[in-house]
């Protein structure tokens, strides 16, 4: 069993996410043999530092129930998302995760997928997809890193009530995947079924791409009430709520 989640949204502001979660972890994600995290899995992830910091220990937490997970057998595999772009080599230490490039190609015995968090093909958001390739580059992240921690979590937190404010103002389809930039990406990759997040819109979508008929898996984003995964057995993919 392959299980697939993204958009949780981990925050210390929202207690119920995270105790769904570790009873996640704890519970249902043990009888997998992989988990596949595609993006957001933090609200907001300042740089690795922040697992040491003094004076929250909720990443740390975090981690340290996915470490629990990886040291029970499980396969962990973490993609960035919008939010948690900056993960990196000491998380997946720590985790025992592996970070996965976006998009990755899953090659199963019975199917093929691509994994993407999915925010790359929102190609009608000009604004956001403009700071996306700001913030992805090196040069960037290396200088924001090199802030103080406590700079760079204010940092975060301004950028994020401007996205909430510039999001008022935007149509709804600009937020959704672009339909003929998601047909050239399933074409690019050989029609294989896509999965993704980002969005927080939970479907399932038939497209026709040359002749071709491909799924495309849109993932649920988690609240404090419930959690979604998708779930993998071998020859078709279910989803199953998570209270």
């Amino acid at each position: 069993m392959i299980l697939f989640i993204s958009d949780l949204h981990l925050a210390p502001q929202a207690p119920g996410v995270s105790r769904l979660f570790l009873d996640f972890l704890g519970g249902r994600a043990r009888a997998a043999e992989q988990l596949f995290i595609l993006g957001d899995l933090f609200e907001a992830w300042p740089g690795d530092d922040c697992l040491d910091a003094p004076d929250d220990s909720f990443a740390a937490t975090m981690v340290d129930a996915l470490r629990q997970l990886t040291s029970a057998g499980v396969s962990l595999s973490v993609m960035h998302g919008n939010r948690d772009f900056l993960l990196g080599d000491t998380f997946a230490a720590r985790s025992g995760a592996r970070l996965l490039p976006d998009p990755c190609l899953l090659s199963l015995p019975t199917w093929q997928f691509v994994l993407s968090h999915g925010d790359a093909l929102c190609t009608d958001d000009h604004e956001y997809q403009a700071f996306r390739a700001l913030v992805r580059q090196p040069d960037w992240q290396s200088a924001f890193l090199a802030r103080p921690l406590p700079e760079r979590q204010a940092m975060i937190v301004a950028l994020r009530q401007q996205s909430e404010s510039a999001k008022r103002d935007k149509a709804s389809f600009v937020m959704d995947v672009n339909p003929g930039a998601t047909d050239d990406f399933l074409r690019t990759h050989g029609y294989a079924s896509l999965i993704h997040g980002h969005t927080h819109r939970p479907a399932r979508h038939d497209h026709i791409v040359d002749g071709i008929h491909v799924e495309r898996w849109v993932l649920s984003d988690w609240n404090d009430e419930q959690g979604e995964c998708l779930c993998w057995n071998g020859e078709m993919l279910t989803r199953e709520r998570l209270r």
